[in-house]
């Protein structure tokens, strides 16, 4: 195998062969600790995802998903969890009929006629290993979780794909023509990135409420498809296409919008993979705009959806969790796709 395809070496090269130099350690310090940093969260939250509700809130937390055992005493109408306990300076597995305090009742299971209090402090729970898959099903067959991630996906495209098309036809048209107010247009442009989103959010809303869009979906779309940032990052780009190249197909009798379509496009193709997983990111992850224009449930988006999880005295965490690690997938498939564009994207806005 290659030297440069080879992972070993490849992770294990230092800046001088044969010699580790300072830099390296501090190379290695840097990536190994900010993998753990951005992976240990997201472990943790797809393994909490698999406990169940009770264990979430369980202090000391475990790493690994558990659950309490539970066995049927005669005498009571439910299962109770057992529990091992020191009686009588022996060790013992009982189970907890309730807790009062700093006491609880226990029950010996062979013989449940004689209750005996216990300091909870000598207790500790008997658990195993366990899945809790409820939290991935209930949501999707209880709580409308499909509807919310339907309506999540169609925004998300939607909106990604008139984002694309929108500001690369004003990027090209600001890249390549020159006319009089040109700079003045693209300066405008750009400064309307230091106006607060606040600012214009209560603006924004009034004109979908104007236009009938309210609590659609529509009305979550339309709003962002222009974006300053993406018309900086598409003609910066676009400034590094030689303007012969238009100029030929011009005297091929070649259209505009063709020119556009077939020429410019394809040779941007690196920053509009950049812009597409920005845009997915931004979309999927929106929960301030799509909060304000949908009322009815039906329309929720994924984000909002999630929000309906958390009550006025509870929170369903297990749900949260296992539906939050669930949302994380299409955004990590999109970003795998077309990491391999985003170098070459940013790298090139930067040349002229």
């Amino acid at each position: 195998m290659n030297s440069s395809m080879n992972p070993i070496r490849f992770m294990t090269r230092t800046r001088r062969a044969g010699r580790i130099d300072i830099t390296d350690i501090l190379s290695w310090v840097w990536l190994i600790g900010g993998t753990f940093t951005v992976l240990i969260p997201v472990v943790w939250a797809g393994l909490s995802s698999l406990k169940p509700a009770a264990e979430i809130t369980r202090f000391p937390p475990s790493l690994l998903p558990r659950a309490a055992v539970e066995r049927t005493v005669p005498g009571f109408d439910k299962p109770l969890s057992l529990w091992n306990v020191t009686v009588d300076g022996q060790q013992r597995e009982m189970a907890m009929i309730r807790r009062i305090g700093l006491k609880a009742q226990m029950v010996d299971p062979a013989n449940p006629e004689q209750p005996v209090g216990v300091d909870v402090k000598g207790m500790t729970p008997v658990q195993h290993l366990t899945v809790a898959t409820e939290n991935y099903t209930d949501p999707l067959t209880r709580f409308n979780f499909l509807t919310f991630l339907k309506n999540s996906v169609f925004v998300t495209v939607v909106a990604t794909l008139l984002t694309l098309v929108v500001n690369a036809m004003a990027a090209f048209a600001l890249s390549k023509y020159k006319f009089r107010g040109d700079t003045t247009v693209f300066v405008i442009i750009i400064s309307t990135l230091m106006i607060p989103l606040a600012v214009v959010m209560v603006p924004a809303y009034l004109v979908i409420v104007g236009v009938g869009l309210a609590d659609n979906l529509w009305g979550v779309i339309l709003p962002t498809v222009a974006s300053p940032t993406a018309v900086f990052l598409l003609r910066q780009y676009m400034l590094t296409i030689p303007d012969e190249l238009i100029e030929a197909a011009r005297v091929d009798a070649a259209s505009e919008f063709c020119i556009f379509w077939r020429i410019i496009l394809p040779l941007t193709a690196p920053a509009l993979a950049v812009l597409a997983i920005f845009s997915v990111l931004w979309r999927w992850n929106d929960f301030l705009w799509p909060l304000i224009v949908l009322n009815s449930r039906e329309n929720f988006t994924l984000q909002v959806g999630l929000n309906a999880f958390q009550g006025e005295f509870s929170v369903q965490w297990h749900y949260i969790l296992a539906m939050t690690f669930l949302s994380l997938l299409p955004v990590t498939v999109v970003f795998l796709f077309l990491q391999k564009y985003i170098t070459t994207g940013i790298a090139g806005t930067g040349m002229k």
